[in-house]
């Protein structure tokens, strides 16, 4: 249970640095008021938590606050994992103290003044922290309060996909789920308020979280494809039950016939657009992507072949996420069938991306404006990778 409670929130996700050993710490998080490090929660007396009692671990999970006394950042989700039943953070405590201790201290974490003064946490958690267990909604069904268990609390669906107020606290009322940013990426919005061209069905939501992949939206990339690679662990009806309350929050009602008709209608509409378009963008998107994302029966040469015409990122209002996938491509997908997409930091230049990028965009979103400043952000996220590297 315990294995499985740790799945569902993600923990070796965020605890693990890059290659590094799991749960070992030392993964850096990217906040608006500087780094934060990962800590190592595995059972090392001297590095970890070994020495940590169940009290002391509860009232992290609950209240934020360390062994020690000192006051977590909210980038550890406790204002999530707070509302985790006492069974479930008593497995989950037995699981992590089973694994094997791993001797790894994560860098300290240093923020600029006012931030780095822990103590006015207390303050912060005071206006924006309920230490309080999940309640079902007795107006609601089990399956969506299974599903409002898992994404509200273990899953912390919001830390990523709710926009923050100026203090880092995640917005409450009609703003939850309604996007957010992630290491860099935008969590789009799971509502209504989705840029998605097709409305996210309870079904694709489904195959998505299951599977990393949604024919009618994408492949899970960026942060959420190690989630979505942790939640293979859950039982189908876990998946099904956080499927079915996202969905809640979307388009009622709607038919895989009028979902269908959406998708034909988006491939007709690129394949027109193509006929238009001539240039730089044109033929790099010849050379470099074609084979993978046309419309067709062709080849799937490196597992899935998403459509691009109905790809959430490509509809979106930044062309952040879009640049960041061609520039890092897909080494490590959600999911082994799904195939990987190559990087092309080193073979396309700023100005080649820029070009790419404006020709997917004019050709697979049609109906929308052209980005602005393409350019500076193609800049500004080969930067951002480079100062990771060092």
């Amino acid at each position: 249970r315990g294995r499985l409670v740790a799945a569902a929130g993600d923990c070796m996700v965020c605890h693990t640095a890059a290659s590094g050993t799991p749960n070992a710490g030392g993964r850096p998080l990217d906040t608006p008021f500087g780094t934060i490090y990962s800590t190592n929660i595995t059972p090392d007396v001297e590095t970890g938590i070994g020495n940590w009692s169940y009290v002391a671990f509860e009232r992290a999970m609950r209240e934020g606050i360390h062994r020690d006394g000192k006051h977590l950042y909210p980038a550890f989700p406790y204002t999530a994992f707070a509302k985790t039943s006492d069974a479930d953070i008593q497995a989950l405590y037995a699981y992590l103290m089973a694994q094997p201790a791993v001797s790894a201290k994560a860098p300290e974490t240093k923020l600029a003044f006012p931030f780095n003064i822990r103590p006015l946490m207390a303050g912060w958690n005071a206006m924006f922290h309920k230490a309080e267990a999940f309640q079902p909604d007795p107006d609601q069904s089990t399956l969506w309060n299974r599903g409002a268990y898992l994404a509200e609390g273990l899953g912390h669906c919001g830390a990523c996909h709710t926009p923050r107020n100026a203090l880092g606290a995640e917005k409450t009322g009609p703003a939850y789920l309604t996007g957010g940013v992630a290491d860099g990426w935008e969590a789009p919005a799971l509502t209504s308020l989705s840029k998605a061209p097709i409305p996210w069905t309870e079904a694709e939501l489904f195959n998505y979280l299951r599977h990393g992949n949604s024919t009618q939206h994408g492949v899970a990339a960026g942060p959420m494809a190690p989630v979505v690679e942790e939640m293979a662990h859950l039982p189908d009806s876990d998946i099904q039950a956080i499927a079915h309350y996202i969905a809640s929050f979307n388009e009622a009602g709607i038919m895989p016939t009028e979902t269908a008709a959406r998708a034909n209608e988006l491939e007709r509409k690129s394949t027109l657009a193509a006929l238009g378009l001539r240039g730089t963008g044109s033929n790099l998107f010849q050379g470099a992507c074609a084979v993978c994302h046309s419309a067709g029966n062709g080849p799937k040469l490196f597992g899935a072949s998403p459509s691009l015409a109905v790809n959430s990122n490509l509809h979106s209002a930044t062309p952040d996420n879009l640049v960041r996938i061609i520039l890092e491509g897909i080494s490590t997908p959600a999911h082994d069938d799904l195939g990987y997409m190559p990087g092309f930091a080193d073979s396309l230049d700023n100005s080649q991306v820029t070009e790419l990028v404006n020709y997917v965009r004019s050709r697979f979103a049609s109906d929308k404006q052209p980005w602005t400043g393409v350019e500076k952000t193609v800049a500004r996220i080969r930067a951002e990778a480079a100062a990771h590297s060092r």
